[in-house]
């Protein structure tokens, strides 16, 4: 059948330049394009494929998956079921999830018991109807029993299907593979399939989209279609992309002549051919569709695929061969990374659903799906890789330290991330600029770690600094419903760890002697929101604390604890820090930060203080005269935009006031948070883009914010160690009694003594100083005192009971709230 239009391209590049022009030369305006969204990173997706079943009603000409029923009981020689068994399939995806597979991907002929009576029959002895609804059951137990991320290839679709089978799956596919219809005709490579009509697979892409399913979709290419033909069938998945936003990644592939198939002679195609295809696609499809070409479809240099065009290998099983393939082994993933780093790129892992689908999971993955893929994902929506995890004393594996190694040096055109790291010489960075740092890696993320470094070093020389502080967190009982907090102790936190408490007066006075006799210079205090605390209740604290030990510096109270003592006596938030000031407070934490990002904070905390309200407390203190930290909790349901915007709302105002002393990044600590536990949050940053906060603080916080922190009870003395030489020069506190890190799921301890501190800062060949809370030298009476500290006595942390509380002996009766 003749082609009697032409396709429209809606980009630079006409038909005829397309046709006409070297794939050498279409591959520069590819690269530009690509980099644009994908940057350096070539991704893949670790799988196991799983063959639920090789019955076929289509008889393509190219292909040896499909069997029959009799050749299947030859192959097999016994009376197996022509479907996997849910043994069968569970016995691979584990095979998958121990090799660190996060695929399960489910290839299957199209509805096979439409022809075949062998299929009814296995059907029926499974409990099933259809090949749709048992594809449903096995999915569902996938991914409830190994975690891994069912994607489903089952052939033609209507609506309802993909309603039904997206519950179990984040994502599916559908191969056009070509637009034209004469290739259905008599003597074509589709005669004989009714399944492979052009015409109805975009009409099962057009549902899937309206299903609201990522989707995987390409073109098979060298099967006797033109090159026109090629080009109006990549036209027609750009029109469903712009559509629908559902084409999530277009494969590229080349027809490989199989045995025993009519096409066993058929020419394949060249490597001109396919690198031509790949640039063209690149060129007409929307940048943000993945373009990917199989690697064990390639007998060439593979490097040749990526300087065509292409961002994705596909899916990659260690375990599993390619069973639409099987004479292509897959490549080695070491093999297939060199590949890639000898092209100046990043092999970077995905998950079976893109990452800006993973960011709007409302409108994509179904509520079963969600929480399987937060699980697995990091913060930009990849894949999460490693077993390391903030608070847990799991060491780091081989795949974390491979996320942090730059690789051999390639020498390359200078990478959107380096020319960032200049463009911050000279200018201020983005909101958008800050975000892709984070997104550095390999040879970018060294890069980027290395220019924080030598900002640190030249802001603070090669001091490391630490204080010796005690924690006293007076009470865990607080009224707020923080989904991220397992400290707190309410009406709805009763399974977590430890006990509700409400500290003694005369067990917080003994507790700031013994700190002060131990070399303490600063008593840090925070608690819950008990109901019954009003803003005297802080007053005295600061009048108990003082009066215990007059010298020690009392740095408390987060602005939230500062608005309810405020809003309880009816006093302005100005007036009540004065207050506070007067009665011995010297400096506050900067916690309750967590985002400040209004959309993340009303899900972490729906009651709590809006981002607007938080800094304008901060402000007020630094004008009071009260200095504070500054703080991020990051890592849980956040993203990279979400952590350049409070980057740079902190230096914003900083560069009002200059009342932040330190900047202190807290990876979110997942074990026993209530959202976590619901499904509702990432296991925290990765190792890598915990290092990277560190690094990014530095070059967007400087020269305002002079002082990183690292956090060594989250992060644990080994990576406290790289952070400090990746921008961070503080070790913060030795903290004594840690309780809020300890209460989440953290493993680190609960102090690190001055000698420990002291101890590790040497190793790294720096110069260890203790300070004070301000930034100041500690005393050498102090200092003398921290490192000959004796053990601390354990602390009792009494039950709320009657008069036996800090209400009602240290605080003033309770008091009405004032609105």
């Amino acid at each position: 059948m003749p082609i009697t239009s032409q396709p429209s391209f809606e980009c630079d590049h006409t038909v005829d330049t397309l046709l006409n022009t070297p794939w050498q030369t279409l591959a520069i305006a590819a690269q530009q394009k690509r980099a644009t969204v994908w940057g350096t990173n070539i991704t893949y997706s670790r799988k196991v494929f799983i063959p639920l079943t090789k019955l076929c009603r289509d008889v393509c000409h190219y292909c040896t998956f499909a069997q029959t029923p009799r050749a299947l009981a030859r192959q097999q020689q016994t009376k197996h079921s022509v479907y996997l068994s849910p043994q069968q399939v569970l016995e691979i995806a584990r095979q998958g999830q121990q090799q660190g597979c996060k695929e399960a991907l489910f290839t299957l002929g199209d509805q096979p018991e439409l022809r075949y009576s062998a299929a009814r029959d296995a059907l029926r002895n499974l409990g099933f109807e259809t090949t749709l609804e048992y594809l449903g059951h096995v999915a569902q137990l996938v991914l409830e029993e190994t975690g891994l991320l069912p994607h489903l290839n089952p052939g033609l679709m209507q609506l309802q299907d993909y309603q039904r089978l997206r519950q179990v799956a984040p994502s599916m596919g559908i191969m056009l593979e070509t637009s034209a219809q004469r290739l259905g005709d008599k003597g074509g490579p589709h005669y004989g399939s009714p399944d492979k009509d052009p015409q109805r697979r975009l009409a099962s892409l057009a549902s899937a989209g309206l299903a609201k399913v990522a989707m995987t979709s390409g073109v098979l290419i060298g099967i006797g279609e033109t090159r026109l033909e090629r080009l109006q069938s990549i036209v027609e998945l750009k029109k469903l992309a712009l559509q629908y936003g559902h084409i999530q990644e277009v494969i590229v592939q080349n027809f490989k002549a199989k045995a025993d198939t009519k096409m066993a002679r058929f020419p394949e195609p060249s490597m001109e051919e396919l690198c031509w295809t790949i640039a063209c696609a690149r060129v007409i499809l929307p940048a943000e569709v993945s373009l990917q070409a199989p690697p064990n479809l390639f007998d060439g240099n593979l490097g040749q695929l990526i300087e065509a065009g292409i961002n994705d290998w596909g899916g990659v099983s260690p375990v599993t061969p390619d069973h639409v393939n099987p004479e292509a082994p897959w490549p080695h993933l070491d093999a297939l990374a060199k590949a890639t780093q000898a092209t100046g790129h990043e092999l970077v892992e995905r998950l079976t659903v893109y990452p800006r689908f993973t960011q709007q999971a409302d409108t994509w993955l179904a509520p079963g799906v969600r929480p399987k893929v937060l699980k697995l994902s990091d913060s930009s929506g990849l894949a999460r890789v490693g077993q390391w995890a903030p608070g847990a004393c799991t060491e780091a594996n081989q795949d974390d330290l491979n996320d942090i190694a730059s690789g051999p040096f390639i020498a390359r055109r200078k990478s959107a991330i380096s020319q960032l790291l200049e463009k911050h010489t000279t200018q201020q960075l983005t909101q958008k600029d800050i975000a892709q740092l984070f997104s550095a890696r390999g040879q970018d993320f060294a890069d980027v770690c290395r220019a924080a470094n030598n900002l640190r070093k030249a802001t603070n020389g090669d001091t490391v600094s630490y204080a010796v502080v005690r924690n006293i967190n007076y009470t865990n009982i607080c009224q707020y419903q923080c989904s991220f907090c397992a400290f707190s102790k309410g009406k709805r936190h009763d399974h977590l760890r430890g006990k509700p408490y409400l500290l003694e007066p005369s067990e917080i006075i003994r507790r700031v002697n013994e700190a002060w006799a131990r070399g303490a210079t600063e008593v840090c205090m925070q608690g819950g929101i008990h109901p019954q605390f009003t803003g005297e209740t802080y007053l005295d604290l600061c009048h108990t604390v003082k009066q215990a030990q007059p010298n020690i510096h009392m740095h408390a109270f987060s602005p939230l604890e500062v608005a309810h003592g405020a809003k309880t006596l009816g006093m302005s938030v100005q007036d009540y820090l004065q207050a506070l000031k007067s009665a011995g407070l010297n400096s506050m934490p900067g916690t309750a930060a967590e985002i400040l990002n209004d959309d993340i904070r009303r899900q972490l905390a729906p009651d709590k203080m809006l981002s607007n309200q938080w800094l304008d407390i901060i402000r007020q203190a630094h004008n009071t005269g009260l200095a504070t930290t500054a703080t991020i909790m990051f890592g849980h349901i956040d993203n990279y935009q979400h952590w350049a915007e409070h980057l740079l709302r902190i230096d914003q105002l900083q560069q009002e006031t200059g009342g932040f002393t330190e900047f202190v990044p807290l990876p979110f600590v997942h074990m026993e948070a209530p959202m976590f536990l619901r499904g509702q949050a990432r296991k925290g940053p990765t190792l890598r883009e915990t290092i990277l906060m560190h690094a990014v603080a530095r070059l967007v916080l400087s020269p305002g914010i002079k002082n990183i922190q690292v956090s060594w009870v989250k992060v644990g003395q080994t990576w406290a160690s790289h952070c400090l030489n990746s921008g961070a020069n503080d070790l913060g506190g030795t903290l004594m009694n840690e309780s809020i890190s300890r209460a989440a799921g953290a493993s680190h301890g609960q102090e690190l003594d001055a000698a420990g501190m002291e101890c590790l800062i040497k190793s790294l060949g720096r110069m260890p100083l203790q300070r004070t809370t301000l930034y100041s030298p500690a005393c050498s009476v102090q200092h003398s005192k921290a490192l000959s500290a004796p053990a601390l006595i354990p602390v009792t942390n009494a039950m709320p009971s009657g008069n036996a509380s800090l209400t009602a002996n240290l605080v003033h009766p309770k008091a009405e709230i004032i609105s």
